[in-house]
């Protein structure tokens, strides 16, 4: 009988022993797995649904931390295509149909108010917004919350000289003809890192109009962001007024009026403390209470433009944004 050499049983047990320990080690890391998943905090909140409280035209779910203030600048510039586009207008550049400086502050991190100057981009100008926004629902990576959902008002105010003409949009006759308010319930979705979108039943209501005009108006819009890099993404939202038919038709005889739904698209840029939008769109107008009722421009006939949004946000205590 031969005797095996001291250095093979050396060798077997050293197998041996690395096979005690995988088998360990994988029992460690299932238990340790199994641990964390206990330990996992439930129903934990789904954050960034979207990068700014605005897409393009249309608010998002979300809003803004307690003491931070969110500084945004609007601009919309003339038709790039169309009989009011072209290179004699260097494509919309020359004209700008409407400009908003708006602030908003986080009362809480579910409760913000804002306020605005808007230029306004019908006769109805000189436009003063104050508004409210309110997180109600979280959506939750466990789906326990499958949406979020958020409230947002605005009442928004025109200081244009009142004229003289009875049948105009801006016959004031006191402080409350003036007034204008839109109340909107924006359901948002997160469906990955990646996609989100959003759904926003609304209502308009204008206190005063221009003859045969609608007062009352419901509305519903949808967004959608795909990112396509770290930090940009594609940004799009649609709204459609309902509106009322005999009025509708009667505006387009009597003035040659003709009402569009509003579509924007655009590209989103992150740039640390900055969210940048370069967007095109039909709508003139940037506030709610104008650009729901009152697109008047096709995208069919050229009438779309060039518009951008520049967003900064300040904290004033010094708090990290998770949802960055």
């Amino acid at each position: 009988m031969t005797t095996k050499p001291f250095y093979f049983n050396v060798v077997k047990c050293l197998i041996l022993l690395l096979l005690v320990s995988r088998s360990l080690t994988s029992y460690g890391q299932t238990e340790l797995e199994k641990d964390l998943e206990n330990t996992a905090p439930a129903h934990e909140k789904v954050s960034a649904t979207f990068k700014s409280t605005k897409l393009i035209n249309g608010h998002t779910n979300e809003t803004i931390y307690k003491h931070e203030l969110d500084f945004k600048v609007d601009h919309r510039f003339g038709d790039i295509a169309g009989s009011n586009g072209g290179l004699r207008q260097f494509f919309g550049l020359d004209n700008s149909t409407d400009v908003r400086i708006g602030f908003d502050y986080g009362i809480s991190d579910r409760l913000n108010v804002g306020f605005a100057r808007a230029k306004g981009a019908t006769t109805v100008q000189q436009l003063y917004e104050f508004n409210v926004k309110y997180r109600l629902l979280e959506q939750t990576t466990d789906d326990y919350v499958p949406v979020a959902v958020t409230l947002f008002g605005s009442n928004t105010i025109a200081a244009v000289k009142a004229s003289d003409d009875p049948a105009s949009a801006t016959a004031y006759r006191n402080l409350t003809d003036r007034m204008n308010y839109v109340t909107q319930i924006i359901f948002a979705r997160k469906f990955n890192s990646s996609f989100s979108v959003s759904l926003t039943p609304g209502y308009v209501h204008r206190n005063f109009t221009a003859f045969r005009d609608q007062n009352n108006m419901f509305s519903v819009g949808a967004g959608a962001r795909a990112k396509i890099t770290k930090r940009m993404a594609l940004v799009v939202d649609y709204f459609m007024p309902f509106r009322n038919k005999d009025d509708e038709a009667y505006l387009e005889q009597l003035n040659g009026v003709k009402f569009y739904n509003t579509l924007g698209v655009g590209l989103e840029m992150e740039t640390g403390g900055h969210i940048f939008h370069l967007n095109f769109t039909n709508a003139t107008a940037i506030q709610e209470m104008q650009f729901i009722p009152q697109t008047t421009s096709s995208w069919l006939k050229g009438q779309y433009r060039w518009g951008f949004s520049i967003a900064r946000r300040f904290s004033f205590d010094k708090k990290k944004d998770k949802r960055s």
